[in-house]
């Protein structure tokens, strides 16, 4: 499975996860019982089809590699499999966060994701 894992995130949350020093989810995850994330392939069709249109949004990157048997690949949307955590974010996890912002066609404009975690 992939190594690293995605959140999109508006950034007045993640602030104040920041602010906490975890992130304990969106209303979606706490209603999931579950942290959502994307793989690098996933994120682009997450951002058109669960943020169309929203602005001041973060991308997230998180090691997908220390959570064990938390981390838990799970079939959703066509078969894919979607990274689920079933604990709260710690941030010495995470990556990097990049603004997610909105194209001219309302799309977001998402960073080199390949480049980022070379």
């Amino acid at each position: 499975m992939d190594k690293t894992i995605y959140k999109i995130v508006p950034r007045e949350l993640w602030q104040e996860a920041r602010d906490a020093g975890l992130f304990k989810g969106a209303s979606i995850d706490l209603k999931d019982g579950y942290i959502h994330f994307s793989t690098g392939a996933q994120a682009v069709e997450t951002a058109r089809l669960h943020f169309a249109g929203q602005s001041d949004l973060l991308l997230v990157a998180v090691d997908a590699t220390v959570f064990g048997e938390a981390l838990q690949w799970e079939a959703s949307r066509g078969g894919d499999l979607f990274p689920h955590l079933y604990a709260d974010l710690p941030l010495d996890a995470v990556l990097w966060e990049k603004p997610l912002a909105l194209g001219g066609d309302g799309l977001h404009v998402f960073p080199d994701i390949d480049a980022e975690n070379r």
